[in-house]
């Protein structure tokens, strides 16, 4: 069996190309405008956004590591405080707590969802632990009951990485607004993507609003006035005027790509581990994630049936040489996730046709 049809991973000219006339007319409304920066396009982006996800308070920041950074930072813990954080999430969460000043400690996830297991958090905790950065992987969400509950007992504070769970709901609640803070990401390629670099915080605190509408500014907010030790990490209006445009179309994304991971979920071989179904959570699929033990044979069998993949990541946080010496424990659920996993096309360029086809493929990949 070979597919003659080419199905990539990730097409975003076909993603975007439903959306290129509003977007063209918001480019040129920000060009007409003749204001570029901290204007009206991002104002009315955080006032949608916000409401989008139910949160008081959006502030649009330069991109997605960044929002964790600033947020961290308006916490105020003390210097070198401990956070939790899931092993195996991407490194810039990771990044964020170290760029803040504090300590990353890692907590393994649940090798079925890939997200924080709550029942490893409190092994780890110390008089030093102030907060826990949970990581929403791949639109999914972590389980924000049990966190939540740490977070009130221990008297811990709570960021969320919602960089991959834009509209995904747990018990009919966004992500983001669980804790102090959640910090998104509109890097291109997720679900609701800029064309370029974009992040944003949301949180119900007005005295944290006010703390980061400073720090994205170079501590200020009126001009040439400096309160605190700032960065330069604001969304421009271009991409804030594209967000606007797309988020228009939001829900209409989403669905899509719950239909195509429907056809994923009942249609794979048994062979391959498939993301968990929870009632509680209304996924997002911004990617979809199998595990299965030869994932690079599996993988070179999708290629030669010109299926594109991903592997979401090759490399445990701990073991990247950037962090070589800052962990000492071993993280084996971490190392059995990043040599397993592998990410299927499911982007709102791909269409159903193609899923099918993917399933045929993975159908056709000899197990013996």
């Amino acid at each position: 069996m070979k597919n003659q049809h080419t199905i990539k991973y990730e097409c975003l000219k076909k993603s975007n190309q439903e959306f290129e006339f509003e977007i063209k007319n918001a480019v040129n409304r920000v060009l007409n405008s003749g204001w570029y920066i901290l204007g009206q396009e991002v104002a009315e982006f955080e006032r949608s956004f916000a409401s989008y996800v139910g949160s008081k308070f959006c502030i649009g920041v330069a991109n997605g590591l960044d929002a964790l950074i600033l947020s961290i930072e308006a916490l105020r813990l003390p210097k070198n405080s401990e956070i939790l954080v899931a092993s195996n999430t991407y490194i810039a969460t990771i990044l964020a707590i170290i760029r803040a000043g504090h300590q990353p400690v890692l907590v393994e996830p649940v090798l079925e969802t890939f997200n924080i297991d709550p029942e490893k958090i409190k092994a780890v905790l110390t008089s030093r632990t102030k907060a826990i950065c949970v990581t929403h992987l791949f639109g999914g969400a972590c389980d924000l009951g049990e966190i939540v509950k740490i977070c009130e007992t221990y008297g811990l504070k709570l960021v969320e990485d919602c960089a991959q769970s834009h509209g995904t709901t747990y018990k009919g609640k966004h992500t983001g607004t669980f804790g102090s803070a959640g910090c998104f990401s509109f890097y291109p390629t997720k679900n609701l993507g800029c064309l370029g670099d974009g992040g944003a915080i949301v949180t119900d605190d007005p005295n944290m609003v006010d703390y980061l509408q400073h720090v994205r500014n170079y501590g200020s907010k009126t001009k040439y006035c400096n309160r605190y030790i700032g960065h330069n990490s604001r969304l421009d209006e271009l991409q804030a005027a594209v967000l606007l445009a797309k988020l228009k179309h939001f829900d209409r994304v989403i669905e899509h790509k719950r239909k195509l991971a429907e056809i994923y979920n009942n249609n794979l071989p048994d062979f391959v581990a498939k993301p968990v179904v929870d009632p509680f959570i209304k996924h997002t699929y911004h990617i979809y994630g199998i595990r299965f033990q030869r994932r690079d044979n599996l993988r070179d069998w999708l290629t030669k049936n010109n299926v594109g993949t991903e592997v979401h990541y090759p490399i445990s946080p701990h073991r990247q040489e950037a962090l070589r010496g800052m962990f000492q424990r071993e993280y084996p659920i971490s190392d059995e996730l990043h040599n397993t996993e592998l990410s299927l096309p499911i982007s709102y360029g791909t269409t159903l046709d193609d899923v099918n086809m993917v399933v045929k493929i993975v159908k056709g990949y000899s197990v013996d």
